[in-house]
C-alpha cells in the first residue's frame, strides 16, 4: 500500500471511507474468527489507528485496504493473547481464584455451510471471509492477509475442497 501522488484527503473523506467499509470488514472478520464483537473491536481499533494517521493514510492507493490489514493483525494479537491465557492457566493447573474468562466460544452455526466454514484452518477462513463476504480480489486478499497472490489461491482452493461436500449436498 503506497503512497499517492496529490493532495491528501480531509476529514470527510475518512468518514466516508468508515460509512462505506466498516460494516462489511466487521462482517467478514466475524466470519474469520467466530465472534462478532472481537470482530468489531478489531476492526474499530483499526479505524482508530487510521483517523489518527488519515494525513498519511489517505494518500495510500486502498486506504480501506490499510485498516483491513491493522484489523486482521489486531485479531491476530487478540487470539495470540487469548492462547498465551489458556496455556499459562493450564501450567497453573486451572488454580487461579484471578482468571478472568473469555466471550463463550460462539454458538453453533444456523446451517451447515456456516459451520463447515468456522471449522477451516484460519488462514482459508480468514481468505474465504475476505474474498466471498467481503468480495474482494484475490490481490487485495492478498495484500490484507500479507500473503502473495498464490498463497491466496491456494487456501481458497483448499477451503473449497473441504466445504464441497456441503455446497454440493441436495
Amino acid at each position: 500500500m503506497e503512497p499517492r501522488g496529490g493532495e491528501g484527503h480531509g476529514p470527510a473523506d475518512f468518514e466516508t471511507t468508515f460509512r462505506e467499509h466498516y460494516e462489511s470488514m466487521v462482517r467478514s472478520l466475524s466470519v474469520a474468527c467466530g465472534d462478532r464483537e472481537v470482530a468489531a473491536d478489531a476492526v474499530q481499533d483499526a479505524f482508530t489507528r487510521a483517523f489518527v494517521r488519515w494525513r498519511k493514510i489517505s494518500r495510500y492507493d486502498d486506504p480501506a485496504g490499510w485498516v483491513r490489514h491493522v484489523a486482521l493483525n489486531r485479531l491476530r494479537d487478540h487470539f495470540r493473547h487469548s492462547e498465551r491465557g489458556r496455556r499459562a492457566v493450564a501450567r497453573l493447573g486451572g488454580q487461579s481464584d484471578h482468571i478472568v474468562e473469555g466471550p463463550e466460544p460462539p454458538a453453533a452455526a444456523p446451517d451447515a455451510l456456516a459451520g463447515a466454514v468456522a471449522g477451516l484452518p484460519k488462514q482459508q477462513r480468514t481468505a474465504v471471509a475476505l474474498y466471498y463476504v467481503e468480495q474482494l480480489s484475490v490481490l487485495e486478499v492478498a495484500a490484507s492477509m500479507g500473503l502473495s497472490e498464490g498463497a491466496v489461491k491456494y487456501h481458497l482452493h483448499a477451503a473449497r475442497s473441504s466445504l464441497r461436500d456441503i455446497v454440493e449436498a441436495p
